[in-house]
């Protein structure tokens, strides 16, 4: 049974499910293979180090699929920052019309890609962000619970309190983003309020996902408890998978006496973090996972996973109905 939510008739998608942004994974093979399995596969603009390598990883894409897909834009503190408007010049160029943007400062980004005619899917860790958000011209909100993998902001809000607030408070339609990964989790976040879910662990556990297989096996024995909140010091929470490199990180963030971001710089590096996935021991560098791991027991293509979301979604609804009992007559 097709989905009929604001998620689907705007973005012309027929599964409410959104691949988030994920760097070093949200490849041109990544998002094709979730838009053509009926979802919105989303390419990640800065795992390119430039604009021009971005732009054939999204000619690639068209070569792809025909369907819907879109591109991430993450505004993130850096020393060097990236020339952000130039990648959404590319994205504009390239007549991309669907971008997930996310971070700090996205102002002027996302006028840029609302004068382009662009629909924007921003995401936020809380309902005051979001607000932000809206003031800036938004199509959709993603909203981002603590359970999610990578920047889970400072506030500590659960999905299931997070999604409420923003059913109460905001009048733009929003995704739900963070612990889901089947379609009882759709089910609840569409009766929360949400017009869709935005997933990111579940996908990289996939057979299109661009990592070592050793990493996906690795998610499929993991438990809920595996992940690790670092950087809180520097207020830039960030959820990961709890390895020894992790640890090691946790332990100069509790003891450093100067609190100097430069110690723990080394154990936090990026190419390391993309090493693993390319080398495929889970051990070598920190890479992000959300406790969305728990719920992960196999590694199915993108077309199995959406359909079966699908399915089970669909499932749960016409379940859950039953519970429902005619008054009596009286």
């Amino acid at each position: 049974m097709p989905f009929d939510t604001e998620l689907t008739r705007r973005l012309g998608i027929a599964v409410p499910v959104v691949q988030g942004g994920m760097q070093h994974v949200g490849t041109a093979e990544m998002a094709s293979a979730v838009s053509n399995a009926g979802g919105l596969g989303i390419i990640t603009a800065l795992i390119w180090p430039d604009p021009e390598g971005f732009r054939q990883e999204i000619r690639k894409c068209r070569k792809l699929t025909s369907k819907p897909f879109g591109i991430n834009i993450t505004l993130l503190p850096a020393l060097v920052p990236p020339d952000y408007e130039a990648y959404a010049q590319v994205a504009i160029d390239e007549g991309i019309k669907i971008v997930e943007t996310a971070g700090n400062s996205p102002g002027p980004v996302i006028s840029k890609l609302k004068k382009a005619g662009c629909i924007v899917l921003h995401k936020c860790t809380t309902v005051r962000h979001a607000q932000s958000a809206v003031k800036l011209g938004v199509d959709f909100l993603s909203i981002d619970g603590f359970e999610c993998a990578g920047h889970v902001g400072e506030s500590d809000i659960t999905n299931f309190i997070l999604l409420s607030r923003a059913r109460q408070t905001l009048k733009v339609p929003f995704i739900a983003s963070g612990g889901f990964a089947d379609g009882q989790g759709l089910a609840a976040a569409l009766c929360l309020g949400a017009c869709g879910i935005n997933m990111g662990t579940r996908f990289l556990c996939t057979v299109e996902s661009p990592v070592h297989h050793n990493i996906k096996e690795q998610i499929v024995k993991a438990q809920e408890t595996d992940t690790a909140l670092l950087l809180r010091r520097w207020r830039n929470t960030t959820r990961l998978y709890r390895n020894k490199v992790t640890e090691q990180a946790l332990q100069v963030e509790r003891e450093s006496k100067t609190g100097e971001f430069s110690e723990i710089a080394p154990y936090v590096s990026g190419k390391r973090g993309r090493e693993v996935f390319i080398n495929g021991d889970p051990e070598y560098g920190v890479w992000t996972a959300g406790q969305v791991i728990g719920l992960i027991h196999d590694i199915p293509t993108c077309k199995e996973l959406v359909a079966r979301i699908e399915k089970e979604a669909e499932e749960t609804f016409r379940e859950k109905i039953g519970l429902i009992a005619p008054s009596p007559k009286l």
